[in-house]
């Protein structure tokens, strides 16, 4: 497994991430993966040499990155890994268990510490944009969390890139930490971040990983429990020009005799911009397929066709300020509306 640079910071990480939102509690979504099942798909991302982790504390509402941690924590030490964690979303019906307030923070890294079984993760991530408190309050409470040890870097994902340019600005008017990285959705059906998000974070030499390369499913060109029961399957993807994309992907693929996903991570992975792309799996025989990928080299003829065919499309920023609370099996889920 190659590795990267982390933008221009001095951290190195493996060229593919782990993503563990499908690792968890079934309650609290249908296509996750319990921990029985998680050992033997982490155990193989090692042996691939894998290293870096994406969780998060609203996965499973914080079941997934005890089991994550708990697995990991127990195979290599805590140094070969890059962690990272994010918060934002509730986590309970209180209100002040949510958001990017300083109370909220502060609890949210030191709960995410407790779960993982680390006292420290390499990278804090805000998971979303929250309009209901000033960024001077959530970049100070950031700085505090990175000053304390708690966090190597600060990372944001979901929102517009005013908002992550403004929040940078406001912590190095204040002597703060900056952001190191930006996650965001990117993948054949959906580039709306060349725009701006991307070119700013090249200019400021800021890490961009990037999430759903296979567009939820719809670039693997197979349906499974996820493709059936994910309410971002049709809601964000698969009108006529995706679907004339995915044929062209799956042309490719018979080309090289090879997966339509492999293809997909592989255009990913084909753009200088990209740091790493975060993948993920279910199955071993998944993971097998998206770290080979790294394996396959699309012809230049070949990505341009795939690139020519997009067209631009509304942009997927869907954070929302109150978000609806329901409990399915005493796991407490998010409701997007």
């Amino acid at each position: 497994m190659e590795t990267a640079s982390f933008g221009r910071s001095g951290l190195k990480v493996s060229r593919l991430c782990f993503g563990t939102m499908g690792i968890g509690d079934r309650a609290w979504r249908p296509w996750v993966i319990d921990e029985a099942e998680a050992a033997p798909l982490l155990r193989r991302c090692l042996d691939l040499g894998i290293t870096f982790f994406d969780l998060a504390d609203w996965y499973s509402v914080g079941e997934s990155e005890r089991i994550v941690g708990k697995a990991l924590l127990s195979m290599v030490p805590r140094d070969r890994l890059v962690l990272t964690t994010k918060a934002r979303y509730a986590m309970s019906a209180d209100p002040n268990d949510a958001g990017l307030s300083r109370k909220h923070l502060f609890s949210a890294i030191d709960n995410s510490l407790r779960r993982i079984g680390t006292d420290y993760v390499d990278i804090f991530m805000v998971h979303a944009f929250d309009p209901t408190t000033p960024m001077e309050e959530t970049m100070a409470a950031l700085h505090e969390i990175v000053k304390a040890g708690k966090a190597r870097y600060l990372g944001a994902s979901t929102m517009w890139a005013w908002q992550f340019a403004q929040m940078n600005a406001v912590a190095r008017e204040n002597g703060w930490t900056p952001f190191a990285n930006m996650q965001c959705q990117y993948n054949l059906l959906y580039r709306e971040e060349e725009r701006e998000m991307i070119p700013y974070c090249l200019d400021q030499g800021i890490a961009v990983t990037t999430f759903s390369p296979l567009a939820r499913g719809w670039l693997s060109g197979e349906t499974n429990r996820r493709s059936e029961t994910d309410d971002y399957y049709n809601r964000n993807y698969g009108d006529a020009l995706d679907q004339k994309i995915c044929e062209r992907v799956r042309a490719i693929a018979d080309d090289h005799g090879t997966t339509m996903a492999k293809v997909a991570i592989a255009w990913v992975l084909s753009k200088p911009a990209i740091c790493c792309p975060i993948t993920s799996a279910a199955t071993l025989e998944q993971l097998d397929n998206n770290v080979d990928a790294l394996n396959l080299q699309l012809t230049p003829q070949e990505i341009s066709s795939l690139d020519a065919m997009y067209r631009p499309r509304g942009v997927v920023n869907d954070y929302v300020v109150d978000l609806p609370l329901r409990h399915l099996g005493g796991v407490l889920s998010e409701a997007r509306t």
